[in-house]
This record gives C-alpha cells, structure tokens and sequence, in this order.
C-alpha cells in the first residue's frame, strides 16, 4: 500500500513540525492535496513511533481510526457539489452554514466547524481540512477566522486550493503556505504496482505525477477509452459520430470524461485543440444549464467534426 510519505515524504518533515493554527496546500488538481492532510492529521494525532519523515506510525489507535475512516478529531468541509434538488450545482461554494448550524436551514452540512471545535479532541488536536478554500463565500471565511486566529483547544485548519490566487487574502494572510508538487513518473508507477496495477503508459502521462488519479484508475482507464472511441468516430461518418456521442452521454462521468478528451486532442494542431475545447466548454455549460443532455451529445459531436474538418 502507498502512503502519503511514500509520494510526499519531504513535506511532511515539514508539516510534523508545525504548530501554528492554519496550513495553506495548494497545487494542481488532484496532485495529492488531500492525501497530504489527511496525513497532517495523522501526524498531529499519531502517538506511535514516528516514520522517517516524521510521518504517522499507522498503527496507533488514532492511525487506526483514521484509516477506517472515522477518526473523531478530523472534519472534512467541502463546497456544495449537488442543489436542494439533486442537480448538479452550477456554482460550487462553501458557504457559511458549513460553519454555523443555525445557518444551514437547508441542513447540506451533517456537522459544523464550529460545533465541531466545541468539542475537546479525543486524541491530540481536531483537525479541520477545507477542500476547495477558493470556494469559500465571504460569510463562510469571515466566520472562520475567528477560529482561526484562536482555535478552540488549539485546532489545526489545514486549506486545500488549485489556485492561491482564488483564495481569499484573509485566508493566506493567516495560514502558512505550502505547495504539493507531482511527483516522477518512476514514482507513480511504483505506487500503481504496490496497488497491484499494471503502470501502464497512458495512465502514468495521463496523470503526470498527480496522485490523486491513482484513487480511480479503472475510472481513469475506461474514460480514456471512450475519448478515443469518440474522437476516432468523427472521420468515419457523421452517423457514427452520433453514436459514439450518445454512447459518451450515457457514460459521461463529468469528473474525468472532459480531461481525457482533452488529452486525447493533446497532439491536434493547436487551431483544432482549441475549437475541440470550445465545443466540450459549450457541452459542459449545457449540461450545467440543465439543457437535453441527448440534444446536448448531439450538438457536441457536430462542433468536434467541424473542428475535425469532418463537416
């Protein structure tokens, strides 16, 4: 099994030793992120025998609680991903009922940050990690904070963000920052074997050193295969191009299908990359509308063949 200190070990000599209130990881999506504060909070609650990296020891009873996912000192907030109604949010956000119940009057948020740090931790320190902390609406960081500048029993955030420069200034004025960078592709496929999977070529470039890609890979795998079904449909003839589309719309997994294409267009000339990805934005935008995803497919497929050259 691979650990965070396997693919991180550097940085988490770094995150053991800190001690302030806030932790700022940003880096590319899916690069490891959340893998490194999960392993923070491990780190901060471990009461075994520390590893080379200062990384947990993985077997104490915090460790344990950890790894089955259940750990009583660490909270997970992320933005809105779905709307009262089960659709797709157009716009992701955190907003502040994450952190006040008495402001969650829809209840999207099963625990609050600040009941949650009302609470003594069971073992060392209660970690709260926020995934997207660009996604955090003003009311929501405002809130924070207060918690942040005097956590409650010396609680630990731990912000997770692409872009530092979509975090509030708030936010990285008061947390000390950290990148997570992607890791060699030599250390990519190792992991893949220590998972028993076979390091093939296409996962390993498609991932680029991101980790995050290895928590799916079959996900990944079948994605790409239908990138390249579809994009090998359009110069067969336009029937088939149509097929293949509603094949993808029956399949379409917005978290993948949208980066394997464009990997798949990764050797177009440039003028063709960049009508093929206008016409996936525009089918993103659609679905995100909530427009017929069947009409949607098809309206995609034509705008690929006319950037194509199939027309």
């Amino acid at each position: 099994m691979t650990t965070a200190a396997d693919l991180h070990g550097p940085l988490l000599e770094q995150t053991g030793a800190f001690r302030g209130n806030a932790l700022l990881l940003t880096g590319p999506a899916r690069v490891g992120k959340l893998d490194v504060a999960r392993a923070v909070a491990a780190q901060h609650n471990c009461a075994g025998q520390r590893g080379m990296y200062g990384e947990a020891c993985g077997t104490c009873p915090s460790c344990r609680a950890l790894a089955a996912g259940a750990h009583p000192d660490l909270l997970l907030v992320e933005p809105r991903a779905t709307t009262s109604t089960g659709k797709a949010a157009r716009r992701k956000l955190i907003p502040i009922g994450a952190v006040l119940s008495a402001r969650d009057k829809a209840r999207e948020y099963e625990t609050h940050v600040f009941e949650f740090l009302e609470v003594r931790p069971t073992f060392y320190r209660r970690v709260v990690i926020v995934q997207g902390a660009e996604y955090l609406g003003p009311e929501a960081a405002n809130a924070l904070l207060k918690l942040v500048e005097e956590p409650p029993h010396g609680a630990l955030f731990v912000f997770l963000a692409e872009d530092l420069r979509a975090v509030l200034p708030t936010i990285v004025s008061r947390s000390a920052r950290l990148t997570v960078t992607p890791v060699s592709d030599p250390a990519l496929e190792r992991a893949l074997l220590r998972a028993g999977q076979e390091p093939d070529a296409e996962l390993v470039a498609f991932a680029a050193g991101r980790t995050g890609v290895l928590h799916d890979p079959e996900s990944v795998r079948s994605a790409l295969q239908d990138a390249r079904e579809l994009t090998n449909a359009l110069g067969e003839s336009l029937l088939g191009a149509l097929e293949a589309a509603e094949a993808l719309e029956k399949r379409f997994d917005p978290a993948w299908h949208p980066e394997t294409l464009r990997f798949t267009w990764r050797d177009q000339p440039p003028h063709v990359r960049a009508r093929a990805d206008t016409a996936l934005t525009a089918l993103q935008e659609a679905l995100e509308a909530y427009a017929s995803p069947s009409l949607s497919f098809q309206v995609f497929a034509l705008a690929l063949r006319g950037a194509f050259g199939h027309a």
